[in-house]
């Protein structure tokens, strides 16, 4: 997954593309540091915006705009905040065209998938909307004489969040939907790779109603990640991306007092037992494995096909490569697009090289399309590596892009001791018509979420998304129920109104019976 950046270069004047600035305090904001990153449309190589880079004391006035906002905000009546959630949701859905397009200009993915995207992050909009709900406590009467017991829940105050570059809009919306709804302010430092629909979100919910301050965006590298973990007034952090940053920004901010969450990288296998449907799985590995080039974490990289099931499945598997369509994500006819740089491609593209000099077969070799080497945008065809091992590079580390590695095994249980003995547990699935073996499995497999007949098993919004072992450093998973717990804490009320005749002074221990 995504990277921090590491500080950006100065700033020179004979560039020209246009510039993107923070957004702080319900206005844009310049920045001010001489610091800068470049922007580029993945499909044609070419540099078309520079991103502001903070400061310390940029991020620093983010988050005062924020703490300053909050008390009013946490104020504001649950109905209200509703209502401006609902109006939230509804801009997004009436813009999503818009949004779609700044995704498919900066990241690269097709219109289709940057749709698809904005979709799933509307869901977690809706579901915040149900905030009335979701933050009702409990009540017990009488749990001694005249005395009565209850929670509520209230929100922390200021919370940020770090977000990665393959989904600019949907993981935001993943945060800051509840955390709002939930009464918080927010800070968002989202990817400086394509930062532009971060700004367009934020000039949403300024028109949706949200008070200035309440929401904020800065911009920039690990000066502005540190500054955010360091910062006394930041109550909690939510971060998706690689496993190394995730470490880090957990053990840097809870070090600091902080909550974290913090999502990490992931492997995540598939699979396909001997009884399997082949078609049907062969149809869900390269849907799983090759949207959005691969640049998702919760894609599926390898393939476990047990016993004789191995060999048509890769064949089948191997028919449909050359049917997808690569090209620029805003070509209706492209079903693929390039991906995020070209240091990402060449990275991707070195595991084709790495994979047969330890020993696994290529089986087809995304560089042999005409765009890797006629193009100056950042494009790899689909590749499919076969025979790939433990031991092996394209399976000890997460590619994160449209390479398809195939393992085989003998036995479902060598398939499960592959997953379990795998440090990532983001997701995993099983395609299988034995409803007795798809049970076993979701009993006994070590990841966070799972998929039965189903190859991205990515939680609808009303439950929690997350993963186990290095997927995950923290307690609690993202959005759904798990999400209001993170941006609330919890506090309990012991109320008593007796007759003032009955007072007395009591040096025991408080009881109950």
């Amino acid at each position: 997954m995504t990277q921090v950046a590491e500080p950006g270069t100065a700033r020179t004047e004979s560039q020209t593309p246009t510039r993107i600035t923070h957004w702080i305090g319900g206005r844009s904001v310049a920045g001010t540091s001489g610091r800068e990153g470049p922007v580029y449309d993945p499909a044609t190589g070419q540099v078309t915006k520079h991103v502001d880079f903070a400061s310390v004391a940029e991020v620093g006035a983010a988050v005062a705009e924020a703490k300053s906002a909050f008390p009013a905000w946490r104020a504001t009546s649950i109905s209200r905040r509703t209502e401006v959630m609902f109006r939230i949701r509804n801009l997004v859905e009436t813009h999503r065209k818009e949004l779609a397009a700044l995704l498919t200009a900066e990241h690269g993915k097709v219109t289709s998938d940057a749709l698809g995207e904005i979709a799933r992050g509307i869901e977690n909009l809706e579901f915040a909307c149900g905030i009335p709900s979701l933050l009702k406590g409990g009540f017990s009467e009488q749990v001694s004489g005249g005395v009565d017991v209850y929670q509520i829940r209230q929100p922390l105050g200021v919370v940020a969040g770090i977000t990665p570059f393959n989904f600019p809009a949907m993981v935001p919306m993943w945060m800051f939907g509840t955390a709002i709804a939930a009464g918080n302010a927010f800070v968002l430092k989202p990817s400086e790779k394509d930062p532009s629909a971060a700004n367009y979100l934020a000039e949403l919910l300024r028109d949706a109603g949200v008070p200035d301050g309440v929401f904020n965006v800065v911009h920039g590298d690990k000066v502005a990640v540190d500054a955010i973990l360091e910062h006394p007034d930041i109550a909690a952090v939510s971060f998706v991306g690689s496993t190394p940053i995730a470490r880090y920004i957990y053990e840097t901010g809870t070090k600091a007092g902080k909550r974290v969450q913090a999502l990490g990288g992931a492997k995540n296998h598939m699979i396909v037992l001997p009884d399997a449907d082949i078609e049907m799985a062969a149809d869900a590995a390269v849907s799983a494995g090759y949207g959005s080039a691969g640049e998702r974490c919760m894609a599926i990289a390898t393939i476990v096909a047990v016993g004789d099931v191995a060999d048509p499945l890769v064949e089948a598997i191997k028919t449909r490569l050359p049917k997808i369509a690569v090209g620029p994500g805003s070509d209706p006819s492209s079903e693929m697009g390039p991906l995020v740089t070209k240091q990402h491609r060449d990275k991707v593209a070195s595991y084709l090289d790495s994979g047969p000099a330890q020993g696994a077969t290529v089986v087809t070799d995304g560089r042999e399309h005409p765009l890797y080497d006629e193009s100056d945008g950042f494009f790899l065809g689909v590749s499919l590596i076969d025979h790939v091992t433990p031991a092996m590079d394209a399976y000890r580390d997460e590619i994160f892009g449209p390479v398809l590695t195939v393992m085989r095994v003998k036995t479902y249980e060598e398939a499960v001791r592959l997953v379990n003995d795998n440090p990532y547990g983001n997701g995993t699935a099983i395609f299988t018509r034995d409803g007795g073996a798809a049970r076993q499995f979701q009993f006994e497999v070590n990841a966070g979420m799972v998929g039965i007949n189903v190859p991205i098993p990515v939680p609808v919004a009303y439950y929690s998304f997350g993963g186990w072992k290095n997927s995950l450093f923290g307690d609690l998973h993202m959005y759904g129920p798990e999400g209001v717990q993170f941006y609330t804490r919890a506090k309990i009320v012991t109320s008593r109104w007796p007759d003032p005749g009955t007072s007395k002074i009591d040096l025991g221990f408080p009881r109950t019976r």
